[in-house]
């Protein structure tokens, strides 16, 4: 129960700090001069288009953003009633691209659980390669594995993640046949979803996963085996060793879960990191990510969808550290939150 209670407080200060980063997005995103459409109007009256100014001013009107900054922040959060009534964030109108002239739910439709998908495949990714090469250094620590690891590693971090996507699009392709592109074969987009589709989609994130995993990966095992290497070195260890208890279950049942407390406070910067991280990498690997998205939204000055996509990749961040605070929690009873007995 306290555990609960306690996952209850962080859901409701999740929403809080929601509610405040949407402030944040929406003044950010506003603070370049001008707007989509102000620009359009300028450019449409430089050249004397007076029909395309008028259905400019039309949209202005129709979007609210004739009203002041605040009243548009609050008809966009669905707070105040704009145009249409009620009818923002919070009742899932997520506005009007400008850009691509289409709602903003209709762009980032696939978008959203594809740029899930390609992540969470890198997170497990993450963990499957860091977990056992950390504590595999730490324990063989200055031996060949050790080094081996540690170049490994190096490599991993040294290496830009576009170079790598480029170097794996090629050889990928050319020896191991691995599809070039895409998150699935072209046949498969707009289709529901199917045995086909999904092994198309699986083959296809074979490459962005690598690619995307790799540099965090790398950061991540260096720093389990420098936890694991100070927890090695602690009087507790020598004490279990002394009393025979076997090296493998010394390991997994004392240092590595002390050592491991990091990656587990990880995972509310891993996500975002890596939908972030990983724009360039799909845009040469032309994967339908919300990343190629965010950044023409953002060149264009497209101010509802590049909203909506950064309050998704904050709500990214928020729902990992929510996650990995529960977790800690669990994992390591030293650690006391208020609202827990002492």
């Amino acid at each position: 129960m306290q555990i609960l209670r306690y996952a209850i407080y962080r859901f409701g200060t999740m929403l809080l700090t929601l509610l405040l980063v949407s402030v944040l997005v929406f003044f950010i995103i506003n603070l370049p001069p001008g707007d989509f459409l102000s620009n359009q109007i300028a450019e449409l009256r430089a050249t004397g288009q007076e029909a395309g100014v008028a259905k400019a001013e039309f949209l202005r009107r129709e979007y609210a953003l004739d009203k002041p900054l605040w009243q548009q922040y609050f008809i966009w959060m669905g707070m105040l009633p704009g145009p249409h009534g009620f009818s923002g964030m919070l009742q899932g109108n997520f506005g009007w691209s400008f850009e691509f002239d289409r709602p903003v739910s209709e762009i980032v439709g696939d978008s959203l659980w594809l740029t899930v998908l390609v992540n969470l495949a890198a997170v497990l990714f993450v963990y499957m390669v860091a977990l056992p090469l950390g504590v595999l250094a730490a324990a063989k620590s200055r031996t060949m594995i050790d080094y081996t690891a540690a170049f490994i590693g190096y490599l991993g971090l040294a290496t830009p993640n576009f170079l790598l996507a480029l170097i794996l699009f090629y050889y990928g392709h050319q020896y191991l046949d691995l599809p070039i592109g895409g998150l699935m074969a072209p046949e498969f987009e707009g289709e529901p979803m199917s045995w086909d589709k999904v092994k198309s989609i699986l083959i296809h994130l074979i490459v962005p996963t690598f690619v995307i995993g790799t540099s965090g990966a790398s950061a991540m095992m260096q720093r389990l085996r420098a936890n694991m290497l100070d927890e090695l070195g602690k009087p507790y260890v020598e004490t279990a060793v002394a009393k025979g208890m076997r090296p493998s279950r010394m390991l997994a049942k004392y240092p590595l879960r002390v050592a491991f407390n990091p990656f587990v406070a990880d995972i509310g910067n891993l996500l975002p990191a890596m939908v972030s991280g990983s724009v360039l990498v799909s845009v040469v690997l032309g994967l339908q990510t919300i990343g190629p998205v965010l950044l023409q939204a953002l060149k264009s000055q497209d101010m509802f969808l590049s909203g909506f996509v950064l309050m998704f990749v904050a709500l990214l961040t928020l729902i990992g550290t929510m996650i990995s605070d529960v977790l800690l929690v669990l994992l390591d009873p030293r650690i006391r939150y208020e609202g827990r007995d002492s």
